[in-house]
């Protein structure tokens, strides 16, 4: 063992003599910090500004909508144009249900499109269908709804939550297609490799590795269709159109009927001339946008986990 006794500190060589720490300091004079500065600030104040629609939307709906948000809203039927209070029941329950069966009918289709194209990446049907879906983001959601109307509508020969439920399920397809595909590509390849390895066949290894691996990413992908799909008003004015009653009646849910919504409530609530069924509107948006938002936040956490 050896040891070394050192007793100055001017027996180290300092090996920095030679540096001149002044350059090292930041100040504005200087071309490169000050043009480093003036782009930080730059940054900050546009996304500053943006963020101002934002927080300005939220805060005038929390300001107009918040007013009258009590829970005889959420049980009380919508009043009638000159009948004071009332509230929105019937809209809450039908949103709900319309996007719940639109969940039902879109996920085990874009599921087994994200596992088709995952699978066959490469050939020329799986590219196609990848395009198709890329396309189908930015489709119109005004012509889901005369889809579904020409689909629906006119073959069972009335609006119903059946036939708005189908218009929200094709804007909801393409999102989860692609969010689950790239899902399950994220699957590390080890883990299929080793799956195979132990004898497991195709669907066993999808059925078994990559989609419970894969699944944080794919309820990503529902949860932000689902914030989408809550919010869109013309597919239902088409498909479901809208309802004073409840959904349900004498016991059970009567599905092929017209049906409330949030979104087609504040449509036809915000142009009246009467007071109180402004008022419903403004609360009718502050529940609607803070169902998204929770939306929104429930997809962003679930896509953490993915990541971590």
């Amino acid at each position: 063992m050896v040891t070394a006794n050192i007793t100055h500190s001017g027996d180290i060589p300092n090996p920095f003599a030679g540096v001149d720490f002044s350059q090292l300091e930041k100040s504005l004079r200087r071309p490169r910090t000050f043009a480093n500065f003036a782009l930080n600030t730059l940054v900050s104040g546009m996304t500053m500004f943006a963020l101002v629609p934002l927080f300005s939307v939220i805060c005038l709906l929390i300001w107009r909508g918040g007013q009258k948000l009590t829970g005889s809203v959420f049980a009380q039927l919508p009043p009638a144009p000159l009948e004071q209070g009332g509230g929105f029941g019937n809209a809450v329950v039908g949103t709900l249900v319309i996007v719940g069966l639109a969940v039902l009918i879109s996920v085990p289709i874009s599921l087994l499109t994200a596992i088709y194209i995952s699978q066959d990446k490469g050939t020329r049907t799986a590219e196609v269908v990848r395009f198709s879906a890329k396309v189908l983001t930015g489709f119109p959601s005004i012509l889901a709804g005369v889809f579904a109307y020409g689909a629906i509508v006119l073959t069972t020969g009335g609006y119903s939550a059946v036939a708005g439920a189908v218009a929200l399920s094709t804007l909801m397809l393409p999102t989860i297609i692609l969010t689950s595909e790239d899902a399950i590509r994220s699957v590390p390849s080890r883990m299929k490799e080793a799956a195979v390895g132990m004898g497991a066949n195709q669907a066993q290894t999808v059925w078994m590795v990559l989609l419970p691996t894969a699944i944080p990413g794919i309820l990503t992908g529902v949860m932000l269709a689902v914030a989408r799909a809550a919010g869109e008003t013309a597919p239902l004015l088409f498909t479901a159109l809208f309802s004073n009653y409840w959904l349900w009646s004498h016991g059970h849910a009567n599905l092929m009927q017209p049906t409330a919504s949030l979104a087609v409530l504040i449509y036809n609530f915000a142009g009246m001339p009467f007071q109180n069924q402004v008022e419903l509107a403004w609360t009718a948006a502050l529940v609607l946008v803070l169902l998204v938002l929770a939306a929104n936040l429930i997809g962003q956490s679930l896509s953490r986990r993915q990541i971590q």
